[in-house]
């Protein structure tokens, strides 16, 4: 099997914990993806909630850089609608200036938050999602060597950043395909749309400069352990977490408990079962057993492996089995 790997991280503040200790963890969790050979370590961009501490994603991305040397970092992404083109062009040719060759601009168009915190975030309250195509075409301009626009980003003119566009419905994968771009769904919290997805983003892939063939990523969640008693227990933090969201009360990243998914109504436990039927949790024999079938369902070109584990040490051991599972999969970029 060749297809790489690679690592989403929220950043995710668990119960009792705060920002700079999800901060260390992020930057260790990254160091040792390098280390088993991932091609990518992305931080996404999410605000008001408590749990999730990648909220300055692009100053995060420094920080994970800095303490890095060869895996790429990048964003997973930047929600566009919340900010100019022009700053995310400043801020990702900064980047790209100190980390060269090694950062990626995933771009969004959800918000990342609520509609409160979103009309907090607007520098135009006029703003609109619909005219995402319009600021992405805008940004990447900003990176051309001769962009037609008379405002120059400075660093960012003449750059090398590599767009992605990410998305959940078809609406991402139609625009990534008309514009050439490689594309990552979120299937590892919003499934129900990836195959026609894959499908409309590789039947109107048109080859362009940046990318000459289509380039789909897809998210998927693994929790691993040594066996898979330990592996459904460390899972129960994720479906905690995403329950307490859906019902309004976002939360930190709970502690893990016993047998939580059984005692779940039914309500919940359908939702569970739909939005994480992307999914891995098992001994290293289930994971890879796992993985096999996703990949061969889907064909996705890469894998964005995401683990919400409360504890550090579990998180590290869930994505090191992960590598030793798919390892050959573990290709240089």
């Amino acid at each position: 099997m060749s297809t790489p790997l690679s690592v989403l991280d929220l950043s995710p503040i668990a119960h009792g914990s705060d920002a700079a200790q999800s901060f260390r963890n992020s930057l260790s969790l990254a160091q040792h993806a390098e280390r088993l050979g991932y091609r990518r370590f992305w931080l996404a961009e999410h605000h008001g909630m408590p749990g999730i501490a990648s909220a300055a994603t692009a100053v995060l991305i420094g920080h994970v850089a800095g303490g890095t040397s060869t895996i790429r970092v990048g964003a997973g992404g930047i929600m566009l609608p919340n900010h100019s083109p022009l700053v995310i062009a400043e801020q990702f040719g900064t980047l790209e200036s100190l980390y060269p060759g090694r950062i990626d601009l995933g771009l969004g168009r959800a918000p990342g938050s609520d509609q409160i915190t979103a009309r907090a975030m607007r520098r135009n309250l006029a703003s609109d999602a619909d005219e995402f195509p319009q600021d992405v075409m805008e940004l990447a301009d900003y990176f051309s060597a001769s962009p037609r626009q008379p405002v120059r980003a400075v660093p960012g003119t003449g750059l090398n950043v590599p767009i992605w566009i990410l998305g959940s419905s078809l609406f991402g994968a139609q625009l990534a395909a008309a514009l050439g771009l490689p594309y990552a769904f979120a299937s590892h919290f919003a499934p129900a749309q990836m195959m026609p997805a894959i499908e409309i983003y590789r039947a109107q892939f048109r080859p362009s400069a940046a990318v000459a063939r289509p380039h789909v990523m897809l998210g998927f969640n693994v929790f691993a352990a040594d066996t898979s008693e330990e592996a459904k227990f460390r899972a129960t933090s994720m479906q905690q977490a995403f329950v307490n969201l859906r019902s309004g009360r976002p939360s930190q990243l709970p502690p893990p408990v016993e047998g939580y998914a059984d005692r779940v109504g039914p309500q919940e436990r359908a939702l569970l079962d739909s939005v994480l039927s992307c999914s891995a949790v098992g001994s290293p024999d289930e994971v890879r057993a796992s993985l096999q079938a996703f990949v061969a369902r889907t064909g996705a070109d890469e894998l964005m492996i995401t683990s919400q584990i409360f504890d550090h040490a579990a998180r590290l051991r869930s994505y090191e089995i992960t590598a030793e599972v798919f390892g050959e999969a573990l290709v240089p970029a």
